[in-house]
C-alpha cells in the first residue's frame, strides 16, 4: 500500500511541475487533463502527507520514552502515543479507501429517468414525489436541476420525467438510486382507508460528454411533430417537438418540453448521449458491468430497492437493511443517511474484494 502511496505522491509532484510548463499551459487539452488528474490525486496525497507527519510525531514520542523523564512527563508522553496510534489507525483505513479504484463517472452530472410503474395514477403521483425529493436534495447540495422531458398526468403526477442534476460529484452520491421504489399509502381517492402499494422505477445515468462518446449525425434520424399534453391533445400547432433515433443501437428519445425545436433537440441529445454511453459501457466492459451488479445499488433496475411506508412514516432500503422513521423528512430531500450508508457499504465490498485478492 505504501509503495502505491509513494508513487501517487511522486505523480502528484510531477503534475505540479507539468502544470507550470509553458508547453502545457498553451495546450488546453493537456492543461485540462493534467489539472483533472492532479485534482483527483489531491485528497489521497494530503491524507498520505498527514499520515507521514503523524507517524513522525509517533516515532519522536516513542524516542522520548528512552530519555530520563519524571513520572508526570512520562504519563503525558504515553497519552500522546495512544492518541497518535489512534490517528495512525484511522488514517490507514482512510488511505485504503482512497486507493480503491475510482468510478470514472463519479464527478459527472446525473440524468434521472423516473417512470410511474405499477399502480396507475398513484404510481404517477409517487413518481412526482421522487422527482421533488431528488430536486430538494440537489438544492441542499447547491446543485442545479433542469427538466429535460416530462409527461404529466391530469392528477398532478408524472408518467415519466427526465431531468438532469448538475454539480460536482453528483453521480457519486446518487448512482445507487437505480431500481424500483415502492410506496405504501392510502390514496386520496380511497374511501375505505385501504393501503395501496404502487411503484416507480428510477434510472440514474452519468451525463456523457462529447469527449466520452462520439455520435455521428449520419447515425441519427430526426423526426419533428407537434407537442401534446395530458390525454394526447395538441398544445402547440408548430412542429417543435423532436424525436431522435440512434440507428445503430435503436435508442429513441423524444423531447417536447420547450417551445423551440432547437432547444428540444439540444435536450434530447443530452439524454440520447447518456443512454447510448450507458449502453456501450454495459456491453463493452464486462468487468465493469459485473461490478455494477455486485455493487449495492447499481444492479438490475427492476429490483425493488426501497419502500416508502406512509402510515408508519418509515423508509426501508432493502439492500442494506436500513430503516429510518423519517419519511416526511426524506421526501423533503434529506437523503444523506441513506446516501452515506450506501457509499460506505459499496466501499466495504470493494475493500473485501481487494483483500481477497480479486
Amino acid at each position: 500500500m505504501f509503495d502505491r502511496l509513494q508513487s501517487v505522491e511522486q505523480r502528484y509532484d510531477k503534475l505540479t511541475e507539468l502544470l507550470s510548463d509553458p508547453e502545457v499551459v498553451n495546450d488546453p487539452k493537456k492543461l485540462r487533463d493534467y489539472s483533472k488528474e492532479q485534482s483527483d490525486l489531491q485528497e489521497t496525497v494530503e491524507a498520505y502527507r498527514e499520515y507521514k507527519s503523524v507517524r513522525e510525531q509517533y516515532q519522536d514520542a516513542k524516542a522520548m520514552l528512552e530519555d530520563k523523564l519524571d513520572a508526570d512527563m512520562r504519563e503525558m508522553v504515553k497519552e500522546e502515543i495512544n492518541e497518535l496510534e489512534e490517528q495512525i489507525e484511522e488514517l490507514e483505513e482512510r488511505l485504503k479507501i482512497l486507493l480503491l479504484p475510482k468510478d470514472p463517472n463519479d464527478d459527472k452530472n446525473v440524468i434521472f429517468e423516473i417512470r410511474g410503474a405499477a399502480g396507475g395514477d398513484e404510481a404517477a403521483l409517487f413518481a412526482g414525489d421522487l422527482y421533488r425529493m431528488y430536486s430538494r436534495y440537489a438544492e441542499a447540495k447547491g446543485w442545479k436541476t433542469e427538466v429535460l422531458e416530462a409527461s404529466s398526468t391530469g392528477v398532478g403526477g408524472y408518467k415519466e420525467i427526465i431531468f438532469m442534476i448538475t454539480g460536482k460529484g453528483a453521480f457519486s452520491k446518487l448512482k445507487f438510486e437505480n431500481g424500483a421504489h415502492r410506496v405504501q399509502r392510502v390514496p386520496e381517492t380511497e374511501s375505505g382507508g385501504r393501503i395501496h402499494t404502487s411503484t416507480a422505477t428510477v434510472a440514474c445515468l452519468p451525463e456523457a460528454e462529447e469527449v466520452d462518446i462520439e455520435i455521428h449525425d449520419k447515425d441519427i434520424r430526426v423526426d419533428t411533430f407537434a407537442s401534446s399534453g395530458p390525454g394526447g391533445q395538441s398544445v402547440n400547432t408548430t412542429m417543435s417537438a423532436v424525436r431522435l433515433t440512434h440507428i445503430p443501437t435503436n435508442t429513441v428519445v423524444s423531447c417536447q418540453d420547450e417551445k423551440s425545436q432547437i432547444k428540444n433537440k439540444e435536450k434530447a441529445m443530452k439524454v440520447l448521449r447518456a443512454r447510448v454511453y450507458d449502453k456501450f459501457q454495459q456491453e463493452a466492459q464486462a468487468e465493469y458491468d459485473s461490478a455494477r451488479k455486485q455493487a449495492v445499488g447499481t444492479g438490475d433496475r427492476s429490483e425493488r430497492i426501497r419502500t416508502y411506508n406512509f402510515p408508519q412514516n418509515r423508509v426501508t432500503d432493502h439492500r442494506i437493511g436500513l430503516t429510518i422513521q423519517k419519511l416526511d423528512q426524506i421526501l423533503q430531500g434529506k437523503l444523506d443517511e441513506f446516501v452515506d450508508a450506501l457509499i460506505m457499504e459499496d466501499q466495504a465490498q470493494k475493500l473485501e474484494r481487494v483483500t481477497d485478492g480479486e
